[in-house]
């Protein structure tokens, strides 16, 4: 039996034998194949040289409760003669690798010394790791060239080590979503217990088999399944002749992105997003957008560096074309909302949720988590607000950049149906036969 295990294990999962990364982070629903793969990695990365492995969870009663079966299994069925496999661990006679199981609950900072020496950690079903068993783990993983391997299906989008790690990742976490599509080693029947449950329930769905977290009910403004059934909508851009309306959302802080929404009409189809750019070259881009795209408006959120944006745009003789939006201000139907910034949000909402189809492009780890992170608020007058910004941040680990860029495509709810690049336009619409509504 060849001991190089690689060929065996799916694409998507090779980077945990390929990359040399601190967090190795991979997520998704059912059917992926992710123990089977972690399992298979390790065993083969425990062939080749000595390592000390922990196999680690939130609670872990019995030796049962570990995935201590599952790498038994997979010796038997690669033919591993090398690994012993022993009563609460694993252990390679011929290079002294091994393998321990561990539960993480109830251990405390003397208790998990024993962990000091680890070459990699596997917590699996990292979904239940609490705050506080992560704070006490993560610096006893210290050995150099150590790595943490984390599988997980999520349960709710604020998930411990979600927020923690893969939420916003640095250059050392790797972060990889695999479904039972990505897997070439799916078995048919669960594919059909898939499409069963797409076509039953698709909320449901969407957790179980695509690995989102559970929805909150009415406290969310915009639903994971509207903005799935608009990833698998395709509209011909070419033969789309809605008003090309660009939304530009300029980073705030050092760690947001400036994002760019290109839309027409029912298709949003184009994102971009830039880190650390400076008002010129926010500005030196929208100028190059300008010139190539010849989008009929631009909205530039307002605050921070986007005033500034909107400025030197004016400047260079882009008025007509050039919008600056704050979301503070008072919303144009402010009996129903109470500032523009929910306004906008609820008009993407409206436009998800329309009778005549929309497409969004499919960039799942960026706009499918922004447009469902806003909770729903009201004021005392009943109009509708959203969760401030700051304390989504807190929670998802990041700005809504990107959800914010395509809200700002709203920014007006009717644009004229001929309004096209460098035409003059007044912002005082009516509704009638020469506007077209979004």
């Amino acid at each position: 039996m060849p001991r190089d295990l690689t060929v065996n294990i799916a694409r998507p999962f090779l980077p945990l034998v390929a990359e040399k990364k601190r967090i190795k982070f991979f997520h998704g629903g059912r059917g992926g194949g992710k123990s089977y793969a972690f399992a298979d990695a390790l065993l083969t990365k425990g062939l080749k040289e000595p390592l000390f492995i922990a196999c680690l969870r939130e609670v872990q009663d019995t030796i049962k409760d570990s995935v201590h079966k599952l790498l038994s299994d997979r010796i038997s069925q690669w033919n591993l003669e090398e690994y012993e496999i022993k009563e609460s661990e694993i252990v390679n006679r011929i290079n002294g690798t091994r393998f321990i199981f561990k539960g993480l609950r109830d251990q405390d900072p003397q208790k998990i010394k024993s962990l000091e020496g680890v070459d990699i950690a596997w917590i699996e079903e990292a979904q239940t790791i609490t705050k506080k068993s992560w704070d006490i783990l993560a610096p006893t993983i210290r050995k150099d060239g150590s790595e943490i391997w984390i599988s997980m299906n999520r349960e709710e989008e604020n998930d411990p080590l979600w927020v923690e790690l893969a939420a916003h990742p640095d250059e050392r976490t790797l972060v990889v979503k695999v479904n039972y599509y990505d897997n070439p080693f799916c078995p048919e029947e669960l594919k059909l217990q898939a499409a069963a449950s797409k076509a039953k329930d698709f909320d449901e769905y969407l957790h179980i088999w695509e690995g989102e977290p559970v929805q909150q009910g009415d406290k969310k403004l915009i639903s994971a399944v509207a903005v799935k059934r608009a990833y698998e909508t395709k509209i011909d851009n070419e033969n789309n002749s809605a008003p090309l309306i660009v939304g530009v959302d300029p980073a705030r802080f050092g760690d947001d992105k400036t994002a760019f929404c290109w839309r027409r009409g029912r298709q949003a189809y184009q994102l971009k997003t830039y880190r650390k750019q400076s008002t010129v070259d926010i500005a030196n881009l929208l100028t190059a957008v300008m010139l190539e795209d010849k989008p009929a408006r631009v909205n530039i959120d307002a605050g921070g560096l986007g005033a500034g944006v909107y400025d030197i745009l004016v400047d260079r003789g882009y008025e007509r074309i050039v919008r600056a939006v704050n979301f503070a201000s008072q919303a144009q139907d402010k009996e129903k909302y109470g500032n523009r910034r929910a306004e906008m949000w609820a008009r993407v909402n409206d436009w998800l949720n329309a009778e005549l189809p929309v497409s969004l492009i499919d960039d799942e780890q960026l706009l499918l988590t922004d447009l469902t992170a806003p909770e729903k608020k009201y004021d005392k007058l009943s109009r509708l607000l959203l969760e401030a910004k700051d304390d989504i941040k807190k929670r998802i680990g990041r700005s809504t950049d990107v959800g914010d860029a395509l809200a700002l495509t709203f920014a007006e709810n009717f644009y004229p149906q001929n309004l096209v690049f460098d035409v003059d336009y007044t912002d005082d619409l009516s509704v009638d036969d020469n506007v077209y509504y979004d």
